[in-house]
Order: C-alpha cells, then structure tokens, then sequence
C-alpha cells in the first residue's frame, strides 16, 4: 500500500509508511504500510512473534524504525534526532502494565495523572467507572485479579483523552461482561472520533470491532478487510 503525497486527506490519523525494524540481527518488521482513519478501529491478528506488539512499540515509540515513517495527524517521528514526538497523543496498552501494587486504582490513575501537572478526581473516578471499576474501593492493586488489572490498565491508556489508542490484547483476562464492558467503552471511542489499532487473538472482537482487519506474519503485513 502506497503513502499518498495528497496533504488534503485530513481524515488520515496514523500513517505508517515502508517500515522497517530489526531486532538481534533478524528482521522482525518488512516494509510495512497502513493508514488508519479518524473514527475507525484498525485490528491486526497473528501469531505470537509475527511482528505486532514490535510494530505497536515504534508506533508509540519505544523503538524507532530503522527505515520508513510514522505520521500522526501529520505529526512525523523525527529520525534525524531520534526523537518521538507522538506519544503524548497515544493511549498505550503494551505487555504488563506497571502499577504501584501497594496502591488502590485510584491512587495509582491520580499519581500517573499528576505527572503531566493534572488533577481532576471526579474525571478519574468517570474513567473506572467506564471500565467497571468502583473509584472508592480500598482494595490494594497488589489483589487485583488479572481481569482488574486490565481494566485498570485501560482507564489508564482513556484518562488523558488521546487521539490514538494503541492496544495490544486488551482484552486478556477478562470474562464475559468484562469483554462487553470494554467492546462498548471502545466503540464510544470511536463514535467520538477516536483512532484505536488494537491487535487480539479474540476472532469476535475483530470482527464486532474492526473497520479495517489486517494479518501480519513474519514481519509483513497484508489487509483482509
């Protein structure tokens, strides 16, 4: 699939153009193109060690790619500087996500959010409410089974309203009304206007979710839908 030149397609949220990444020697990602739109919900499906969670890490930027680039609302990876100047627009669930475990949910959202200087409990307790966490539960993350974690974990990637969403398995460890619960709080994403790329082993969350469904195996990338 090829970039398209034309500056007048402004409904283009995430371009990624011809990228290339590789890892110990071995070539984890091979040229790989897509765009997603504002208001879609992208899926790529694969198998474990095809290339998804590496491409999802330099979208968001812990790895640069070694060739191509990355565009976000026409915001570019800069190369030259090794600089990431996207991740403030993402919403990030990437491996196991890091809490403080000797902490309530609350207080862990709240920590994170003051470091960007933010401080709006009442959003925060909107926020586990979303994801069915009960904002004034004492319970330490440390006893978090791993359904609540997860749940925490996206309340996370929501609070500082991001224009991208990037999820890796997001929902791992959730039961029956949990994966309900969080199909509806991403559709409300999107019919908000936001961009979600969201790679699951889970066949009814692509197809209930995705817009556009692509397979990525062995580093490279092909669309289905």
């Amino acid at each position: 699939m090829e970039r398209s030149c034309d500056s007048s397609k402004s409904d283009i949220a995430l371009e990624v153009h011809c990228v290339s990444k590789q890892l110990g020697g071995r070539s984890v990602l091979r040229d790989v193109s897509f765009n997603c739109h504002k208001g879609e919900i992208c899926g790529i499906i694969g198998h474990n060690g095809s290339g998804k969670t590496v491409l999802f890490k330099c979208i968001c930027g812990l790895y640069h790619p070694d060739e191509g680039e990355i565009v976000l609302n026409n915001i570019s990876q800069d190369k030259e500087n090794g600089k990431n100047n996207l991740s403030d627009h993402i919403g990030i669930i990437i491996d196991s996500p890091a809490f403080l475990s000797g902490k309530t949910g609350m207080q862990n959202l709240e920590f994170l959010y003051m470091l960007n200087h933010k401080k709006d409990r009442k959003h925060l307790e909107n926020m586990l409410n979303q994801v069915g966490l009960e904002p004034s539960s004492k319970k330490k993350v440390k006893h978090y089974s791993l359904g609540m974690r997860q749940r925490l974990a996206i309340a996370q990637a929501l609070m500082e309203d991001p224009e991208l969403l990037i999820l890796d398995e997001p929902m791992n460890g959730l039961d029956r009304n949990g994966i309900q619960d969080i199909r509806e709080v991403l559709l409300n994403c999107k019919s908000r206007g936001k961009t979600i790329l969201l790679a699951s082993h889970n066949r009814d969350d692509i197809e209930i979710l995705c817009d556009h469904v692509y397979e990525m195996e062995m580093g490279t990338l092909r669309q289905l839908k």
